[in-house]
């Protein structure tokens, strides 16, 4: 499905670059990839990475397995085809939203080394961070936390081709963000994101916008008047 199927196309190019939108937000865009077993705390800690980022004053986006199997994926089932073109078209996604400016909050369980790796090498051919984060949790505590049951029915044989019972899940071998879910809090998760971030430049701490500066212009006048 990767395969370039239309002719007489070309890419055309605009006047507001890259570095123009990032200069407007104060960030740069990146993928944040979450992966991880059915259950592991991908979306929670999607969602909770969110929320902070957001007090920061952050612009970020998630996109999350199920909702995006909802609306543009919502023809695509669980076979290692249809799994494999899930995450492309993610990854495509996930890469507009970088070039745009957004930290993208990419939450699927991905299970595929080699699709994971094809979203890095997108990434990287468009200059664009990516950042694996291995949303590590055994297996016993997933199958025992089963938010949506999906596990029980799984054990049960009415689901097929399920990551952890009957199909494999490959772990990530350098992932930027290892994450012990079942030994850690939801805070302490995040708190290590958010540090990641700022390490590499990608936030910065303070809260600032073209509205702040414009406004502090306008104060900055009228105490001179």
């Amino acid at each position: 499905m990767a395969n370039q199927i239309a002719t007489n196309v070309t890419w055309h190019d605009g006047e507001i670059s890259r570095e123009d939108r990032y200069e407007i937000l104060r960030q740069k865009g990146i993928t944040i990839w979450f992966t991880g077993l059915s259950g592991s705390g991908k979306s929670t800690i999607a969602v909770a990475l969110e929320k902070a980022l957001y007090a920061m004053g952050k612009l970020s986006y998630r996109l999350d397995g199920d909702n995006v199997r909802l609306g543009i994926n919502k023809n695509l089932g669980f076979s290692e085809a249809d799994r494999k073109e899930n995450i492309r078209r993610i990854g495509e996604v996930a890469k507009l939203f970088g070039d745009a400016g957004t930290i993208s909050l990419s939450s699927f369980i991905s299970p595929y080394r080699a699709d994971r790796d094809e979203v890095r090498s997108l990434h990287d051919a468009a200059n664009i961070q990516f950042v694996e984060v291995f949303v590590d949790c055994a297996l016993s505590v997933a199958e025992e936390r089963d938010p949506k049951g999906l596990y029980k029915k799984a054990r049960a044989g009415e689901i097929k081709n399920f990551t952890g019972i009957d199909d494999p899940y490959e772990s990530p071998l350098n992932p930027e963000i290892h994450l012990k879910t079942d030994e850690m809090t939801v805070e302490e998760e995040v708190a290590i994101i958010i540090d990641y971030l700022i390490k590499s430049d990608t936030i910065q701490t303070q809260y600032m916008t073209r509205a702040s500066d414009e406004f502090e212009s306008v104060a900055a006048s009228g105490s001179k008047s």
